[in-house]
């Protein structure tokens, strides 16, 4: 059976630092931005995510992936995603910019990549 045509959720694991981590564990963020990489391009709808504070490794969570938004840059995904649901507060809104997940990625993995929103709900 080819990955894509898979019917039986997996689980996958994703390390997040320690601010996005709690605003993913109490709900305030509800949607992980990530390159689409070979890593991300396994995750679909239904899967479970095991999200692990990289600070601290033993504080985790799990969370149903509800739907998946991919885009070639993070300007595309940020014009058509909200972003409080991203993890930007709503006094960070007015300075949000895609530059932002430059931080994290390097322009040329976002180029080669693509770009992901893994929208999620927390497993009770």
């Amino acid at each position: 059976m080819l990955l894509y045509d898979r019917k039986i959720p997996v689980s996958h694991t994703m390390k997040l630092a320690p601010e996005p981590f709690e605003k993913m564990k109490e709900g305030t963020k509800t949607i992980e931005l990530r390159l689409n990489d070979m890593k991300r391009k396994t995750v679909m709808t239904g899967d479970t995510v095991t999200f692990v504070n990289a600070k601290d490794p033993s504080k985790t969570f799990a969370a149903t992936v509800l739907r998946l938004h991919a885009f070639p840059s993070f300007r595309e995904l940020y014009r058509a995603l909200p972003l409080e649901k991203c993890g930007y507060s709503n006094e960070e809104l007015i300075t949000a910019k895609p530059e932002d997940m430059d931080a994290y990625y390097s322009k040329e993995d976002q180029l080669r990549f693509g770009v992901l929103g893994i929208e999620i709900k927390k497993a009770e």
